[in-house]
């Protein structure tokens, strides 16, 4: 039995590759869209439950906007997808920078007029931003060849690096900016960086053809059960969601574990920032890995990182254990990620990428919010060492569903004789 175009792709995407021109210069100006967009979610996620707080008449309320930002990108990330297979990626990138830009300017309109609830409609609005942005990687992985797919993707990840050293520090510079009222200056930020994404991608994005075997554009679209029931779909689903999913659920948690054990807010908020490094400069050399090791064993090493984060957490509380759990999550959910969405840009025939995207990224998101969610519940009732029990057995599904593609890989290439 010849192996279909998605595995056969599959087979090849531990062999080193060259993505072409038009490919490689997509992926750089990606990764700059990337880093301001992450600069931009960075300066709300740094803020938004501070100010929230100070406008919420009701306390309790106060990290609402803060989960809207969440909620929003999984409720759009559908509709993102498949207008852009009707608009193309460039218009729908565009519109979603526009969207972040006007998020910015509503939110500063909300805290100069200390209206909490059209706060809660800025940061919505900056949502919707982070589901059309959350594509650029995608974009990038359709515009080259399977052997260079992880290179693309690793590429616009590492605009995140900036974003992550950066994100807070342009925070804290940009909150007096229209003093005497504080926060709304970083805010303006966020409409500015939003604007400078809209005239990077008009200028310099062009929309490219998916890139895909002349066999794949012969066949038709199969249908979606099809297509998510293949087994590296299922592969690429569970190493983005559950990596995700316990990324956000230890994240969420640690910076009020770290102050419950001692710590200072200080060093909460630092440890948090020292994982978002964790989490992107990975990328300046995970496809290297990808093509000498293959995708599998760099998924594999993921989740095994990941895991080693919920052991050392809960070695120890001291600061330096605190440090390497979030260092080794990061650098796991990194791994986890790329090798992920090398799988799915893999999974789908050009017909089928609309839905099997959608399916993909609204999955993430939603096991994201979830998992952020259920962190602070979990960690009021059953503490810190719980929520490090917890994320085993997710990471246990991730693994065997790796396993099962790496053993049905091995199966289609025994067939064929390769």
């Amino acid at each position: 039995m010849p192996p279909s175009p998605s595995t056969a792709s599959a087979v090849r995407s531990d062999v080193p590759g060259h993505a072409d021109p038009h490919g490689r210069r997509a992926a750089r100006v990606l990764a700059v869209c990337q880093a301001l967009y992450t600069s931009s979610v960075s300066i709300d996620l740094t803020l938004t439950g501070l100010v929230g707080y100070t406008l919420a008449a009701d306390k309790s309320l106060a990290t609402l906007p803060f989960s809207l930002i969440t909620v929003a990108a999984a409720l759009t990330t559908v509709f993102a997808s498949f207008l852009m297979a009707r608009i193309g990626r460039r218009a729908g990138f565009l519109l979603g920078a526009a969207i972040g830009a006007a998020g910015g300017a509503i939110s500063v309109y909300a805290i100069f007029q200390q209206s909490f609830w059209a706060f809660c409609a800025g940061t919505a609005t900056v949502g919707v931003f982070q589901a059309f942005a959350q594509y650029y990687r995608l974009a990038a992985a359709d515009a080259v060849p399977a052997d260079a797919k992880s290179r693309a993707i690793s590429t616009v990840l590492t605009g995140g690096v900036v974003a992550a050293v950066l994100g807070p520090a342009l925070a804290a510079w940009s909150k007096d900016w229209l003093a005497p009222v504080a926060f709304a200056g970083s805010y303006a930020l966020v409409t500015g960086l939003g604007l400078l994404s809209m005239a990077l991608l008009a200028s310099l994005y062009r929309d490219a053809a998916p890139h895909m075997d002349a066999a794949a554009h012969r066949e038709p679209a199969r249908p979606w059960r099809a297509i998510v029931r293949q087994p590296i779909f299922v592969a690429a689903l569970a190493n983005n969601a559950l990596g995700y999913a316990v990324m956000m659920f230890v994240m969420t948690a640690t910076p009020i574990a770290a102050v419950a054990c001692g710590h200072s807010i200080g060093d909460g908020a630092q440890i948090i920032q020292w994982h978002l490094v964790g989490m992107f400069a990975p990328s300046f050399f995970s496809a290297r890995l990808i093509a000498r090791f293959g995708v599998l064993r760099v998924i594999g090493a993921g989740i095994v990182l990941s895991a080693l984060c919920g052991v050392l957490a809960l070695r120890s509380t001291d600061l330096p254990h605190f440090y390497a759990a979030l260092a080794c999550l990061g650098v796991g959910w990194n791994l986890m990620f790329v090798g992920g969405t090398t799988l799915l840009a893999q999974s789908y025939r050009p017909s089928e990428r609309a839905k099997t995207q959608a399916t993909s990224e609204f999955t993430t998101f939603a096991f994201s919010a979830l998992g952020s969610l259920c962190a602070g519940q979990m960690l009021a009732h059953l503490g810190w060492a719980a929520i490090n029990v917890a994320i085993f057995p997710f990471l246990v599904l991730a693994a065997l569903a790796t396993i099962a593609f790496a053993w049905s890989r091995r199966r289609v290439v025994a067939a064929s004789g390769m």
